[in-house]
């Protein structure tokens, strides 16, 4: 049997454990944090036009086939300057969820086969569970419009917080 003058010592010890346990995920900001843009150009160009999405949302690949592909981003003509795409595209594959990111998409991009090649965020299979009870009526909100304005119902999203 246990000393009795150990029991308060191993009580301790396990709060501190399960404290920073606690602690170290809630300073993560869970599953539902995603670091956001750090690098000043890249806000400033992808967020001229909408939420600069976090680089850990999509896999290198996909950042390397978009940034290649501007004269038809999503309908729209987002090119910009040669020396200047070379540059985001460096931060956004560098910060990839398969790279950098990592720690960050790694939930998000589970089930994305590594042959492929997404474009878009809201047709991973994770983004597509999560949003599952969201409805077709909600989407189509004027506040909201499209399943890409993240911040309509994610008021943190810009710090990387997507919490419901």
């Amino acid at each position: 049997m246990m000393n009795i003058r150990y029991r308060p010592i191993l009580l301790v010890l396990l709060v501190l454990v399960f404290s920073a346990l606690i602690f170290g995920r809630a300073r993560a900001g869970g599953d539902h944090y995603f670091a956001p843009v750090a690098h000043a150009t890249v806000k400033a160009e992808c967020g001229s036009c909408h939420l600069a999405y976090a680089p850990s949302m999509l896999p290198a690949r996909s950042w390397t086939h978009m940034m290649t592909n501007l004269d038809k981003h999503f309908g729209d003509d987002a090119s910009v300057d040669p020396k200047l795409a070379a540059e985001i595209t460096a931060y956004l594959v560098a910060n990839a969820g398969d790279q950098g990111g990592q720690r960050y998409g790694a939930k998000l991009l589970r089930g994305v086969s590594p042959t492929s090649t997404p474009q878009r965020i809201t047709e991973l299979p994770r983004w597509v569970k999560e949003h599952r009870e969201v409805s077709a009526q909600e989407w189509k909100h004027k506040d909201v419009r499209s399943k890409a304005n993240c911040t309509a119902c994610h008021t943190r999203a810009e710090l990387g917080y997507y919490d419901e």
